[in-house]
């Protein structure tokens, strides 16, 4: 078993069994687990990062409850489907240390959740290489626990993360009702 193949029975393990779970008693009664595009290696690569100066001030991220929160803009790199460009940043923590890639793609609100899906240094797929170079699997891009249950307060991701290129990988929409 391939280690997403692997991430994702363990994901829908915890959703459908766990007391933490995001869901709902009763969406837990219902859940036979997540909904995902195939592996899509195309979406697998190593990108250069622009870095952003440290002494860059922290930005507030609006949240799906109305909330802020504080990131620290990172660095951004360019990403390419179908002979299609685009771009995203990847934030940190305020301390540097967290690494967060919020977006949405041509697909959010229609193949995958509206508000957008994320990647972290968490869980794999996103991991820094160099003070330039990251690697970056979109194979496992999740949905915000605000897709599942709206009691959740959720980055949103900021306009610069909105891509007009769809990335068909990952996470699609969580079809049980909320």
């Amino acid at each position: 078993m391939s280690q997403l193949q692997e991430l994702r029975q363990q994901i829908d393990d915890f959703l459908g069994r766990h007391p933490q779970s995001p869901l709902t008693y009763e969406q837990r009664a219902q859940f036979s687990g997540l909904d995902y595009y195939g592996e899509n290696r195309s979406l697998r690569l190593i990108a250069t990062v622009e870095r952003f100066p440290d002494s860059e001030p922290l930005i507030e991220m609006n949240t799906s409850t109305g909330d802020t929160r504080l990131y620290r803009r990172w660095g951004r790199f360019s990403v390419s489907v179908d002979d299609e460009e685009g771009q995203l940043t990847i934030y940190s923590d305020p301390q540097g240390g967290d690494f967060f890639l919020p977006f949405r793609d041509a697909t959010s609100g229609k193949e995958t959740y509206g508000a957008g899906r994320y990647m972290d240094n968490h869980r794999p797929g996103l991991r820094p290489l160099s003070e330039d170079r990251i690697e970056v699997d979109f194979n496992f891009a999740y949905n915000p626990y605000c897709a599942y249950n709206d009691r959740f307060s959720c980055p949103l991701p900021p306009a610069e993360n909105w891509l007009r290129i769809p990335i068909r990988a990952g996470e699609k929409k969580f079809l049980q009702e909320k």
